[in-house]
């Protein structure tokens, strides 16, 4: 494998995370624990691999026989690398105070997936080469951080909520993108009708758009919480000029609005 092979490789999952940094720009992480979380993500992959193994010795492989496919895609691939992608998540990143708002389950959630996509793509280059290498820079890599985003949506959510209320939103991150991983690869792996491999792109495009709206809502809160914590701050210092709480209430009305559109969303999962 070349260095230019390996560069390329490397770099999609680089640039994904470096595009979720500039995103958290409102209260950023440790660079130090994003670091490790992507590290994580590397060293989660051989635990998965080890399941995967596993089930191909019972058999669990692509096949022409649909029901197997299906096995494989939901109940292997999916669950297996969804599975410690979540544990590392909860691992490294849930406990810390650093995790102080809704965005950092999306920041951190992402870091691990991108060390997971990252250490995947190099192995697929050095079986594959470059073209595959290209290929999943605008596919499966850009699938790793949808599912990321979703599962760390929610994660993110589940800190900040009662203990119902999250145990219920990390139990749907997880299982949502279990099922999102499986039905991606269902239809890629599936080789019954050709034609239906097609549906992993369309399932990629719509992940794509709905966690791009699932961004911004935690990174407006971010915004929102940043400025109320800014204007608390100044209103110790009031000017004769300004009111001081106008600001606050403005932000506190848009996070208002934020919370309606996030019900809203819940509403739709459920």
């Amino acid at each position: 494998m070349s260095i230019i092979q390996t560069i390329l490789a490397i770099l999609p999952g680089i640039a994904i995370c470096c595009w979720m940094f500039y995103r958290d720009r409102h209260n950023r992480e440790p660079i130090l624990l994003l670091i490790a979380c992507f590290l994580a993500g590397v060293g989660s992959s051989f635990p998965a691999i080890l399941m995967e193994r596993f089930a191909f010795t019972l058999g669990i492989t692509e096949s022409g026989d649909i029901l197997q496919t299906f096995i494989l895609a939901f109940g292997v691939v999916g669950f297996s690398e969804e599975l410690v992608k979540f544990v590392c998540v909860m691992l490294f990143a849930y406990p810390w105070k650093a995790f102080d708002e809704p965005l950092d389950g999306i920041v951190y959630t992402v870091m691990v997936g991108m060390g997971f996509a990252t250490i995947e793509n190099l192995i697929y280059s050095n079986l594959y080469g470059l073209d595959t290498v290209i290929l999943r820079a605008f596919t499966a890599v850009p699938a790793h951080a949808a599912i990321a985003i979703f599962m760390g949506y929610h994660i993110g959510l589940a800190k900040f909520r009662t203990s119902s209320k999250g145990l219920f939103h990390l139990f749907l991150g997880f299982v949502g993108a279990v099922l999102i991983h499986g039905a991606y690869d269902f239809f890629l792996l599936q080789n019954s009708i050709p034609q239906l491999s097609m549906l992993a792109l369309v399932i990629l495009a719509i992940c794509i758009y709905y966690t791009w709206k699932l961004v911004k809502l935690h990174e407006e809160d971010s915004r929102v919480q940043a400025t109320a914590t800014a204007e608390v701050l100044d209103a110790a210092i009031p000017t004769e000029m300004d009111s001081p709480t106008t600001g606050i209430r403005m932000n506190l009305n848009k996070k208002k609005d934020n919370d309606s559109e996030r019900k809203d969303w819940d509403d739709f999962l459920q």
